[in-house]
């Protein structure tokens, strides 16, 4: 893999990832502010399933299975782009749009205008939502100095 390659996986890679965190409603409203996508077919209609999650102890133990989790999935074609969604819940609307993004997202042409209308948006608000989840745990940090031994 060439160098651009790794780059165009790892922008690749950011915005499926923004858009498996963004709801289907949010894909849709900022999508809605910019002209239509051209038609696509669809090669796998979004459908839900169940995935394992494994996990491991410590972060670096021995995986075990933690569970199953809900997934919808879905591929389209947008012109000789392929664009495939995997989506956490049943979403269906999510994963269509998700899948429909990617594959638009691949095509220099129309990737600089959905970058800056949905993804950049999209990755701009799930920042936010963190920040003031992490200042909101931060203010219930408890400190125990009582705990601590003076030497």
């Amino acid at each position: 893999m060439s160098i651009m390659d790794t780059a165009q996986t790892e922008q690749r890679r950011h915005w499926m990832a923004v858009l498996a965190r963004a709801s289907g409603e949010e894909i849709a409203g900022l999508l809605a502010t910019l002209p239509p996508l051209p038609p696509h077919a669809t090669l796998r209609p979004a459908e839900t399933g169940l995935v394992m999650v494994r996990g491991r102890a410590g972060g670096d133990g021995a995986p075990f299975n933690l569970g199953e989790m809900t997934v919808t999935r879905c591929a389209v074609r947008l012109g000789e782009q392929v664009g495939h969604a995997y989506v956490a819940g049943r979403d269906k609307r999510q994963a269509e749009l998700a899948a429909l993004l990617d594959a638009a997202l691949q095509d220099p042409a129309r990737r600089d205008a959905l970058m800056g209308g949905v993804v950049v948006p999209l990755a701009a608000g799930q920042a936010a939502r963190r920040d003031s989840e992490a200042r909101r745990a931060a203010a219930t940090k408890v400190e125990f100095l009582a705990m601590q031994t003076t030497r």
